[in-house]
C-alpha cells in the first residue's frame, strides 16, 4: 500500500508518517513545500505522479481566531485546498481520509454529539472545516474523522502553552467549555488503522473522558509537579475574535460500531505526552 499524508510537518502529520512508517507501509510525507493544496494543477499533478492507494489529508488552516479576520485564506486551504485533494483522489480511485474538527458543531447541549448530529458551525474556521467534510462528497472510498483538542510533540498546543506560563504562578483558564484532549501518538494509529481498511463514514476520535480547560490546566500542572493557582473564569470573562463551543464532547459509538478500538484516557495520554517531552528536551 502507498499512502500520501498532506500537512506531513504538523502536528498530527508527523506522527501518522512515522506510524506508517513502523508498519513498512509506503508513505510519501507532502508538506506545502511539495505542494500547495489551494492550486488545483498542483495538487492534480502530484497526487496524480504518485498514483497512492490512499491520501490522509492532515493539512489545515487552524489559526482560529486569526481565520476571523481573514476568511478568505481559511476558506481557501480547508474548502477549496480539501476539494483538490478530494478531486486528484477520485481521479486516481484513491482512499481519503479527511481530519476535521469538533468545531462543525454549535457547541450547545451538555451530551456528546453523534456522528449524525445537525452541523451548525459558530466561527469562520468550524464553517471551513464543514466545507471540506462536503467535498467528500465526490470521492467514492472515504473517511472522516472529527478531532479535538489536539497536542503532540511536533507542534504548538495548550499542553506546551500552560508550561510555558507556568512560571507566572497565577492563571485563568476557562472552565465552560468541556470537550476531550486529543494526543496524537494515540490518533495515529487509529487513522492508519482506518485508512487500511474498508470501513468508510464519518468518526469521532479523541481520547477517553471529558473535562474543560480548566480541569485540563490543573491536571498539566498537576501531573508536572509545577506549582500554579489556576482561577476558573467562564468564557464570557474570556472573550475571543471566534467564538468557541461550550460543548465539544464528541460520541465516540461510531467507532465501536466498526471494530475500532476507543483511544485511552485523557489523563493517561497526558502522563505520557509530559514524559515524551523530558525525553524529546533530552536528546536537543
Amino acid at each position: 500500500m502507498r499512502v500520501i499524508v498532506t500537512g506531513s510537518k504538523g502536528q498530527l502529520g508527523q506522527d501518522v508518517v512515522l506510524e506508517l512508517k513502523a508498519r513498512g507501509i509506503t508513505c510519501l510525507g507532502a508538506d506545502k513545500d511539495d505542494f500547495d493544496i489551494t492550486d488545483k494543477t498542483a495538487t492534480m499533478q502530484f497526487i496524480t505522479t504518485a498514483r497512492p492507494d490512499a491520501v490522509i489529508h492532515c493539512a489545515a488552516y487552524t489559526a482560529v481566531d486569526r481565520a476571523e479576520d481573514e476568511p478568505e485564506l481559511c476558506y481557501k486551504v480547508n474548502a477549496e485546498g480539501t476539494r483538490h485533494v478530494a478531486e486528484a483522489c477520485q481521479h486516481v480511485q484513491a482512499k481519503l481520509l479527511y481530519v476535521s474538527t469538533d468545531y462543525v458543531f454549535d457547541g450547545t447541549g451538555d451530551v456528546p454529539w453523534e456522528v449524525d448530529a445537525p452541523t451548525k458551525p459558530i466561527n469562520v474556521y468550524g464553517f471551513s472545516k464543514l466545507r471540506g467534510e462536503e467535498a467528500l462528497s465526490i470521492v467514492d472510498r472515504s473517511f472522516i474523522v472529527r478531532i479535538s483538542w489536539v497536542f503532540g510533540i511536533n507542534g504548538s498546543n495548550f499542553v506546551n502553552t500552560m508550561l510555558r506560563l507556568a512560571e507566572r504562578g497565577k492563571l485563568g483558564v476557562v472552565a465552560d467549555q468541556v470537550g476531550s484532549p486529543t494526543y496524537t501518538k494515540d490518533l495515529a494509529p487509529l487513522l492508519c488503522d482506518m485508512v487500511v481498511s474498508e470501513k468508510y463514514g464519518t468518526y469521532h476520535a479523541t481520547n477517553e473522558g471529558y473535562c474543560s480547560w480548566y480541569e485540563f490546566a490543573c491536571a498539566i500542572f498537576r501531573v508536572a509537579k509545577l506549582k500554579v493557582d489556576v482561577e476558573p473564569l467562564t468564557t464570557a470573562q474570556y472573550p475571543t475574535k471566534a467564538r468557541r463551543p461550550l460543548n465539544s464532547r464528541l460520541s465516540k459509538l461510531s467507532l465501536e460500531r466498526e471494530g475500532f478500538h476507543r483511544l485511552p484516557l485523557w489523563q493517561d495520554a497526558l502522563a505520557r505526552y509530559l514524559q515524551e517531552m523530558d525525553l524529546f528536551q533530552a536528546r536537543k
